[in-house]
């Protein structure tokens, strides 16, 4: 296996690999949001009548397990893509999410400053 990537390569992979293509004019945040729910609604068909404890499992088929990371993948790097277009941070966007959150949703015992 390769080294461990890192999000930027990654997604100058993805910008390279659709633009060696000529992908680009069909990358609009549009399709790129379609696609993704499509995606994700791969990953979700592995799932579907599992039980929860079939699905805390399905790792241990590794046909299975294997159709999940692809659909992991899948839905990462359209999610990558979308960002890439339209300028979108995904590691600061989710790091604002969480510290929001947080303020939201305080622990139980906290106050909360959140309105």
């Amino acid at each position: 296996m390769t080294e461990h990537p890192d999000l930027p390569r990654l997604q100058r992979r993805l910008a390279e690999f659709a633009a060696a293509r000529n992908w680009g004019p069909y990358h609009t945040p549009k399709n790129l949001a379609s696609a993704l729910s499509v995606e994700a609604a791969e990953l979700v068909e592995i799932f579907q009548w599992l039980t929860p404890r079939e699905s805390a499992q399905v790792m241990d088929d590794p046909a299975t397990a294997h159709r999940v990371r692809d659909e992991v993948a899948d839905v990462l790097a359209y999610l990558l893509q979308f960002c890439e277009v339209l300028g979108v941070d995904p590691l600061t966007a989710l790091a604002e999410k969480i510290d929001r959150n947080e303020r939201r949703f305080p622990r139980p015992g906290e106050g909360t400053d959140a309105g």
